[in-house]
C-alpha cells in the first residue's frame, strides 16, 4: 500500500510541512510502475500524494508531464548507467553487469514486475505515455551504443541491439512472472553471447 506524502493528521501550530516533490515522484513511479499509465487516474493519484488536483498542476503542469519525470527518475534510480559504464571497463563486462542487474531489479518486487521504461514503451503509437518511454529507452540505448563505439566502433550497432532485445525480453518475461533465477540464467547466457559479440 502506498502512503501518502502529506499526512493526513491535524496539522501542528507554524509553518506547514514543504511539499516534497522527490517524494512524490517516487510514489508516482511505485503507481506507474504497479497500474501503468493508463491504469492510475488523475484522483487516485493526488489522492496517494495526499494534494488537491490544483496544486498538483501547480506542481507537474499536468499527468504526463509528471510521468515523464517519473520516468527520468526510474532511468536514474534504478538501473543507473552511471554505475555500469565505467571507462576502466570492458564493454563486455559492463553490459553482462547491465543485463544481470536488470534481472535481479525486474523480479525484485512482486508488484512492479518488469522495467518501468520498456513495459510504458509497447503501449500504442498514438499514446504520449508511450512515445515518452521510448525516447528515454532511446536516450540510454544512445549511451550504451556510444560506449561500446570507443573500443568496437563496428560491432556497437550489433552488440547494443542484441542487449535491447534480451532486456526487452526479460522485462516482458518478468511481468509475466518469471523468477529471478531463472532471469539471472538469461543474463548469464546472454553475457556469453555479448562477450562472442565482441572479442
Amino acid at each position: 500500500m502506498v502512503t501518502t506524502l502529506m499526512s493526513k493528521a491535524k496539522p501542528a501550530r507554524g509553518r506547514p510541512r514543504a511539499f516534497d516533490p522527490e517524494a512524490a515522484l517516487a510514489i508516482g513511479q511505485h503507481l506507474f510502475h504497479a497500474h501503468g499509465y493508463e491504469g492510475v487516474g488523475l484522483s487516485a493519484l493526488t489522492q496517494a500524494l495526499g494534494i488537491k488536483p490544483p496544486s498538483f498542476y501547480m506542481a507537474f503542469g499536468s499527468k504526463a508531464a509528471f510521468f515523464e519525470r517519473v520516468l527520468e527518475r526510474y532511468a536514474h534510480t534504478e538501473l543507473p548507467l552511471t554505475d555500469v559504464l565505467q571507462a576502466d571497463r570492458p564493454p563486455a563486462v559492463a553490459l553482462a553487469d547491465l543485463i544481470e542487474r536488470a534481472a535481479r531489479s525486474y523480479a525484485r518486487d512482486p508488484q512492479r514486475r518488469g522495467c518501468l521504461v520498456l513495459e510504458s514503451a509497447r503501449g500504442s503509437d498514438e499514446s504520449e505515455s508511450a512515445l515518452m518511454a521510448r525516447r528515454t529507452a532511446e536516450t540510454r540505448r544512445a549511451r550504451l551504443r556510444d560506449f561500446v563505439a570507443a573500443t568496437h566502433p563496428d560491432r556497437a550497432d550489433e552488440a547494443i541491439d542484441f542487449v535491447s532485445t534480451v532486456m526487452s525480453g526479460m522485462s516482458a518475461s518478468a511481468r509475466e512472472g518469471m523468477g529471478e533465477e531463472r532471469l539471472l540464467k538469461v543474463s548469464r547466457a546472454a553475457a556469453q553471447t555479448i562477450a562472442i559479440l565482441l572479442a
